[in-house]
């Protein structure tokens, strides 16, 4: 495991501290704030796709990448504002006088009527309202998420509660590994991660305990990765077998502190009243499945962001490190290089990386490393829930990172409730 003092030895620093000292502002040596900016003179480096033609590319350039494919409607070579694009791309089949793709939307005066929890108050709501974003039930409606689809809103949870309460997650990670648990061999660093080139000739995972992976919760994790179909436009079949293990794992994670730190939380905000309400939005918001292609019912969050998938002969998604592992040391993953390292000194840890998945490329990953799958999946029912389509600054031992996740806005579940597309680290 790096020592602090290592890890200050190491490039990546570089843009961990252009970080810290442009926390807002665009710095000129950095892309920071400036992924597909046009050429400005007065910077020394650049952060668009002309700079890999001219060779005058910012060291972190490769930070620009980290928007993860699985829409295909959004890279950084497309806009300087890639949140803005995805989301006038999910507004397309959106009307202004409808609650289609709009349950949890925040207010907007320009808009004749709206579509979140507020609106019944000022009596303002749009006509499908009740029908599409599940209002009009009374507040003592608890079960099944047939009342309001409060969590849509971000529930008016603040920054410093977000950061406040990751850290009672990554404190109460029980099932965490431990530094003897794993030794990772990091190897190369990229420079340049359009160039797929393989840097590393031996594995990432020099060394797992497997042993962790009996625990009740890595155990029942393991047991759903082999119910998908990694390739998109394949139809999802979900056997009663299967329903069984997602339900099991359910049950599993819901015995840890990490989680019940978690309805806690959400409890106290009026989110849910039972904790089996929340466990079953779990079920619904995870495993629910939806098409992103060709009609079929080929995805869910979980497939996406645990299990990866293949989509127009790319990597999407694969944010587990437990999965990764597993694959590699069957010789199924070919680990190519890292491009970010972050500072912790202890599990769980974040590493974004390149690789291949038998012929198969992932040009940029983040994952988070030695963490139990129930942190994991913690951490991201966190941030959709109270930021959903946006960045989430968390805090794990004191360093802060974002989670990006965004929303499945195609279909829904429970009268207007969304799923998760995916959910992954960025920086």
């Amino acid at each position: 495991m790096k020592t602090l003092l290592i890890a200050l030895l190491l490039p990546v620093i570089a843009v961990i501290q252009a970080f810290d000292t442009c926390s807002s502002d665009k710095c000129k040596n950095s892309c920071k704030n400036r992924c597909g900016d046009k050429p400005d003179k007065s910077y020394s480096c650049h952060c668009n796709v002309h700079c890999e033609r001219f060779g005058d590319c910012c060291d972190d350039y490769s930070i620009c990448s980290y928007i993860d494919p699985e829409l295909n409607e959004v890279t950084h070579h497309d806009s300087p504002d890639a949140n803005s694009k995805l989301h006038k791309a999910h507004s397309k089949d959106k009307s202004d006088s409808s609650c289609q793709g709009r349950c949890g939307e925040r207010f907007n005066k320009r808009n004749p009527c709206h579509c979140n929890r507020k609106c019944e108050k000022h009596d303002n709501c749009c006509g499908d309202y009740n029908n599409l974003c599940g209002g009009g039930a009374t507040s003592n409606n608890g079960g099944g998420g047939q009342g309001k689809s409060k969590h849509q809103t971000g529930a008016d949870i603040s920054k410093d509660e977000i950061k406040a309460v990751s850290e009672i997650l990554y404190q109460s990670d029980e099932n965490k590994a431990a530094e003897s648990d794993i030794t990772l061999n990091k190897q190369e660093m990229a420079q340049n991660t359009k160039h797929k080139e393989d840097l590393c000739d031996k594995p990432l995972y020099q060394h797992v305990n497997e042993d962790i992976f009996k625990k009740p919760t890595y155990k029942a994790f393991i047991a759903l990765l082999n119910n998908y179909d990694r390739k998109t436009g394949t139809d999802e079949t979900c056997t009663d077998e299967e329903t069984e293990e997602q339900d099991k794992f359910l049950q599993e994670i819901q015995k840890t502190k990490v989680i019940k730190e978690l309805y806690n939380f959400f409890h106290k905000k009026g989110l849910y009243k039972q904790e089996q309400e929340f466990v079953d939005d779990l079920k619904n918001m995870w495993f629910g499945l939806y098409s992103r292609s060709s009609g079929e019912q080929d995805s869910s969050g979980f497939e996406h962001v645990f299990v990866g998938e293949v989509k127009k002969g790319k990597v999407s998604g694969f944010h587990s490190w437990i999965r990764f592992s597993l694959l590699e040391k069957k010789g199924m993953i070919d680990y190519h290089s890292h491009n970010y390292d972050g500072p912790w000194t202890t599990y769980p840890d974040v590493l974004g990386k390149q690789f291949n998945w038998e012929g198969f490329h992932k040009e940029v990953g983040t994952q988070l490393i030695g963490s139990s799958p129930e942190f994991d999946f913690a951490i991201y029912t966190l941030c959709f829930i109270s930021r959903p389509g946006k960045k989430c600054t968390i805090s794990m031992g004191g360093h802060e990172i974002d989670i990006q996740t965004y929303e499945w806005t195609k279909s829904y579940y429970n009268n207007g409730k969304k799923y998760i597309a995916t959910a992954y680290p960025t920086f």
